[in-house]
Parts: C-alpha cells; structure tokens; sequence
C-alpha cells in the first residue's frame, strides 16, 4: 500500500505492518478504511485507555459502566439513570450550527439506544475572546444548533457552563451532555448474539456525509483539516424524534437483542464492536443499506457517518412484527445482514466479498502510554506576586465587570429559545443543577456540568479534583445526592509530553474525587488534538454529574427568598487570588497558584447541605465559584423571579479583593428563617464544618462591609442589568 495514503488516513507504518500481521496479508483500501477509523483516537482511544484505567467506575449504585454507548446508575424503585457526554469540537469550527445539532442528536441517540428516554440536555462549551467577531459567530451558531435540535426532538436544554478564554479560538470545544430514564428490566446493551440473528439497519438513509470524520477528530485543526467539510455529519431532528420513540418501542417489546448507534466510523464500528461483544461474527451487504447519494464506493459507505441511524440485532422470526413497529413510526428498516459464527466482520457488495476483517482485529487498537514531563512554564505560571496586583477603588463597579464579564454572564438570553411538552420539565434551571421529575417514582434527579480549564492549567491535579468537587457541591446545594459521573476530557495533543502530563495529572485528580464522594464514572469520552496553529486549548475536563433528591426532600435554588432572612457563609474564607475570574478580567492575569481544596472539609460540607434540605431548614444555597463571594451573593440577590437586596458584614483581615472576589473552594452562601440559625449552627459543629452569620436579605441594593469598612454597595437593579445582559 502506498505510503501517502497510509499516512494520509492516520496510520503509521507500524500500525500498518500491525495490520498485515493480524490479516496475514496486505489489506484493501476499504478495509484499510476501516482500520484507520477504529485505529483512530477517536474511537479506539489508544492513547489514552491506559490512564483511563485508573478511574474508579464500580460502585453499588452502577447498573451499567463504561464500555457501552451510555452509563447506567441506580436511583431506586428499578429505575436507572442513563448519562453521557460527548463532544463534537473539531466539527463545529467548521460548519459550527450543524455540528453542534449533530453533537447534541448523537448524544441523545446513545442514551436511547439502551432502552432509556432522554430527559435532559445541558451543554458545556469553551470559546475565544467574546470581542473577536468569529467567536461571537461561533457562540451564536453553536448555541442555536443545539437549542434548535433539541426543541426538534422535544428535548429541554435544561443547564451547562459557557467559557470564554483566547485558548480556545480556532478550536471551540462543544460538549453535550444527555440525561435519559430507563427501567431496569429495559436495558439494552450493543452485542449481536444468537448465531442466525439479523441485522438491521433503521432511520435515515445513508450519504457521504461524516466519512473522515472520525479522521478529523482525531487531528489538530490544520488549515488542511479545516477544509474537511465532508468530515461534518449532518443531522435531521424530524427523523431523529422518531427514530427515538420506535426504538424505546422496540425495546420495550423486548424484541431488541441489541442496539448500537452509528456515530463515528458509522457501520464499520457499529458491525464490529458488536460482534465482538458477543463473542460473534457478521456478514452484510451493502447493496442492501438505503443511501441518498449515488455513487457511493463500499468504502464511503462503511465509514459515512450519516445521522440517525441504528444497528439493531433481532430474531429472524420477530422480523414481522419489528417492521410493524418502525412502519408505525414512519421509521425505514432494512435487513443488511445477519450474525454468524465466524468471528469476522464480512462485507458484501454485487455478490463479492470486498471487505473481510475479525471483530477483534478492529476494536482491540494498539494501546500507547505516551512520554510525560511537567512543563516547564509552569513556573513561571504558579509565580504570582500579589503585593504587585494593585487593589481597585471601587469594589463596586469591579463586581458589576465580573457580572458582565461572558464567563460569569448569565446564559439565559442563549438558552431561552428552548422549548418542550415534556412532563417531566426542570423544577430549578438556572440554579446551581437542574432538577428534574422522574416518572413512575416520587423522587427527583440534579444534573450539573462543571470544570475550571484556568484551574487546570495552572494544576491539573487540583484542577480535576475541584472539577469533581464543584459538581458534587452543586448538586448538594440543590438537596441532591451525588450518584455518578460521565466525563469528558478535552485536550491538546497526546504526544506533546507536556499535554500528556496534563491529562495524566486531571485523570488522577478526578480520580481521587470521584473515589471520595462515591461518584464513580459510568460514561465519558476522551478528545484529543484541540489545538491550532497558536497552540494547545487549556486542559478541560469536564465533568457531568447527576445525583437523587429523595422523596419527601423540596429541592433548593440559589436565590434569596424573601426579606428579613439571615444569610450564612458555610465554609472559611481564604486568601487566594490565583486562576481567578477576578485576576483573569479585571488585571489580565492568568496566573498563580490555584484554590487550595480539601476533599474530607468538602464531603462534610456537602453532608451537612443534605442534611439541612432534608430538614427543610434552608430557603437558599449557592456554592461560591467563579467570581467569589461577591458574585455568589449578588447572584443569589439577582437570579430569581424577584430581586431581593441583602446586606452582608465580615470581619477579617483578608486583603479586600481576595476577600470579595477570590475563589477559595469549599464555601456555599447559604439563607434560612431567624428561628433555625441555631439548629443550623448546631449541624455545622456536628459535621465540623466552619460557619458565619454574615448578614441579612430586604431592600434594594447588595451591601458588604468588611471589618466595619463598606466595600461594595449598589441596587440589585444594577446587578441585574449586568448579570442579564445579552449575548
């Protein structure tokens, strides 16, 4: 084989006299098609499974963990919750509204291809600087997209984070994150069993569209790579809203033998890893998949990534009575083939045989653990002379610029276009998770999405566990249980030592959070080579969390409430500046040394929030994140239906902006009645968890003295104006 096309389709010559071994001979252009994508970053993780391994993903509560298209966690009354997050990066710097559409339709797909009914979409994106005219086109397309696709399929975009940062332009990374309800008896796994079975093909006919794309997922965004635009699948929600509901009843017929969609390398992945499972090999013919392009060579067609499209194994004799169900629905369903004995994937087209590959040779990649070193400016970065960071005059007008900084920013004016009839709509979004009504059970779930990329670059060790930390507190903030974690980590190129160091290090810190707080990781996706010409995106893990409100608990939001409640600070004060918004915006400085976090003060901390919602002892909670103490409580003033005023007195010798604005880890502003501060009190000193009446909500402005000195003092009218503006 030529050694352009070997290296042009991602290959090295290592891998490909790896793949001469395994076939015992030289392979084709379309079998060498298919390894290349199943060889792939994207799909095969090779160079990442190793470090994977150290995540903790078993638990009581897991139902189904990694390996499948989503995982599974147990919430009670035999119901399970699906999650996933994946990414669609690379593709939505291309064509940026459909990839982002495409991004959220995929994720979906691979929460109902086990058996559960997508409930929930929350998405977490990073984009450069605001000011740059791309950016600003990239936030409106990607943001519609997928609002759009999700109002398509009845979906409710229900929460997420947006990040702004010169990192990330020319590579945006757009990262959806589905939430779905399954039954424990309707749990569909991707295998094809059952010797005879067959196999079926549903949903959309197949096109050219998305045949590199697993190829350019798994590149640096290289002018080359941008010219790609065959790589950017398209999707049709139409089809897809109901493609999901024949397939839940499919399902539910319990005449699905498995399931599986066809994301990245469409049939050649979805054949394969299939099989493989189940110990089983698959024949199909091509000239039987529907396609609405002409033309198509078997190669195109075994890599197209075409949307909405399933795999889906039955019984022979069930085939009437499967096709009564996707006709029902409007659905095509087209026999392709069938499950065979021999282990091997065998393609067909005219009668020939043009592709003939062993399951276990395509899924089972090489597996790298590539060289890792600390960079060196890390040094450099960790350095911050605080002494040197000159404190602003007016602590007023500084919170008013971090409330209107785009990070910090409420998403609203992004988000509000989305639309549903769905019965089981969010009871809190906007707050610090989204709740949402579970049916068949009196209890509810929380969904959250979190990461800090500064934190990360500065450490990524600490980085990833605050990334955990942060999520687990929001859900703790909203009367949730902590239950289980799909992550997705978004990084430059593994074979930069400094970049693998990063990824490495994030890996270990989630890892140990995640141990901690007994939320193990049950689904996730690793994206590597975000990068451009000016260099890697910071490291960004992000994690997606879902926990349980227990039946007989209200769940809480983060506004205050009503005037003459008091206002407490669970948690203690610290002064540290460093990876903060404040020092980011206000003095342009990305620097210092990240918050310092204390896991076992963190798991007290979030004991002691479900406690008091449990109690029903709090009206409000807000952990502190970005923007600091300040931000937290004019949020907490600002982001209800009704504004309520609140004036906050401290007493410490913390520097003022450190003070007001730092982002030390581990506190929630918390609001309550008189007559419970004191069993308030007592919970704190029994979880041991440090605790201060700091003031009062009533009127019409934030106040906040220090030490008897007023620093920030202005009308929750201004605060609005700034949190609330558009995008």
């Amino acid at each position: 084989m030529n050694k352009e096309i070997i290296k042009k389709m991602g290959l090295t010559q290592e891998e490909y006299k790896m793949i001469k071994n395994k076939l015992k001979r030289e392979p084709n252009y379309t079998e060498l098609g298919m390894f290349s994508a199943m060889w792939s970053e994207h799909c095969s993780y090779k160079n990442s499974k190793k470090i994977l391994k150290l995540f903790p993903i078993t638990g009581k509560q897991v139902l189904q963990g990694p390996g499948e298209n989503s995982g599974v966690a147990d919430i009670g009354d035999k119901i399970g919750v699906s999650i996933k997050i994946e990414s669609h990066n690379h593709p939505s710097a291309i064509a940026p509204y459909e990839a982002a559409a495409t991004g959220g339709g995929g994720c979906l797909r691979d929460v109902f291809t086990m058996g559960a009914r997508p409930v929930a979409l929350l998405g977490s994106l990073r984009l450069g600087q605001l000011a740059k005219s791309r950016t600003k086109y990239l936030l409106k397309k990607i943001t519609s997209g997928f609002v759009d696709y999700a109002n398509k399929v009845d979906i409710p975009v229900v929460g997420g984070e947006i990040y702004f940062d010169e990192s990330y332009e020319g590579n945006p990374l757009v990262n959806a994150y589905t939430v779905g309800i399954v039954k424990h008896k309707d749990i569909v796994i991707a295998s094809a069993k059952g010797v005879g079975s067959l196999v079926l093909i549903v949903g959309r006919a197949t096109g050219r569209d998305g045949v590199e794309g697993a190829a350019l997922a798994s590149t640096g965004l290289t002018e080359e790579a941008q010219k790609m635009t065959s790589a950017v699948a398209i999707g049709d929600p139409k089809i897809g809203k109901v493609l999901r509901e024949a397939c839940l009843e499919l399902i539910k017929s319990g005449l699905a033998i498995g399931m599986q969609d066809m994301g990245a390398a469409g049939l050649t992945c979805s054949t394969s890893e299939t099989a493989y499972k189940a110990g089983t090999g698959m024949e199909i013919d091509i000239d039987l998949v529907p396609r609405y392009e002409k033309g198509m060579t078997g190669y195109e067609i075994m890599l197209s990534e075409s949307q909405e499209r399933m795999l889906v194994i039955i019984k022979s004799k069930n085939l009437k009575r499967v096709a009564t169900i996707f006709k029902k629905w409007n659905v095509s369903v087209s026999v392709i083939g069938k499950v065979i004995k021999e282990k091997v994937v065998r393609v067909k087209e005219g009668g020939e045989v043009i592709a003939e590959v062993s399951p276990a040779a395509l899924v089972e990649a090489p597996v790298y653990t590539r060289k890792y070193k600390k960079p060196v400016y890390l040094e450099k970065l960790n350095t911050l002379n605080t002494e040197k960071v000159k404190q602003p005059k007016n602590f007023s007008n500084i919170l008013l610029k971090l409330l209107d900084t785009p990070t910090i920013r409420s998403k609203y004016s992004l988000y509000k276009a989305s639309k549903t009839t769905a019965k089981y709509i969010s009871v809190n979004a906007g707050s610090d998770a989204a709740v949402l009504n579970i049916p068949g059970s009196k209890k509810k779930i929380a969904v959250t999405v979190d990461s800090n990329s500064t934190y990360c670059l500065l450490d990524p060790y600490k980085g990833g566990m605050i990334a955990v930390s942060e999520a687990a507190r929001n859900l703790a903030c909203s009367g949730a249980r902590p239950l289980a974690v799909t992550d997705g980590l978004n990084f430059g190129s593994p074979y930069d030592e400094g970049v693998y160091w990063q990824f490495r290090q994030s890996v270990l810190g989630i890892s140990k959070a995640c141990a901690e707080f007994d939320t193990p990781i049950i689904s996730g996706n690793v994206s590597f080579n975000n990068e451009n010409p000016k260099g890697s995106i910071d490291p960004s893990p992000i994690i997606g969390m879902v926990g349980v409100i227990d039946e007989g608990v209200n769940p809480v939001t983060q506004n205050f409430k009503s005037s003459g409640d008091i206002v407490i600070l669970l948690g203690k004060n610290k002064q540290e500046l460093g990876g903060s918004e404040y020092l980011k915006s206000i003095h342009g400085l990305k620097k210092g040394i990240a918050p310092s976090i204390n896991l076992a003060l963190e798991k007290r901390l979030q004991k002691m929030l479900l406690s008091l919602a449990k109690a029903k002892l709090i009206l409000s909670a807000h952990d502190c994140s970005e923007g600091g103490l300040a931000v937290a409580l004019a949020e907490s003033c600002i982001s209800g239906k009704k504004s309520v005023g609140a004036a906050v007195s401290l007493n410490t010798r913390i520097r003022n902006d450190a003070l007001l604005f730092g982002e030390t880890q581990s506190r929630v502003v918390v609001s309550c009645k008189q007559k419970d501060v004191k069993k308030i009190q007592e919970i704190a000193k029994k979880n041991n968890v440090p605790l201060q009446v700091i003031g009062k909500t009533g009127g019409s402005s934030l106040k906040i003295t220090n030490a008897g000195k007023e620093l920030v003092n202005t009308t929750v009218v201004k605060l609005s104006k700034a949190w609330l503006k558009s995008f």
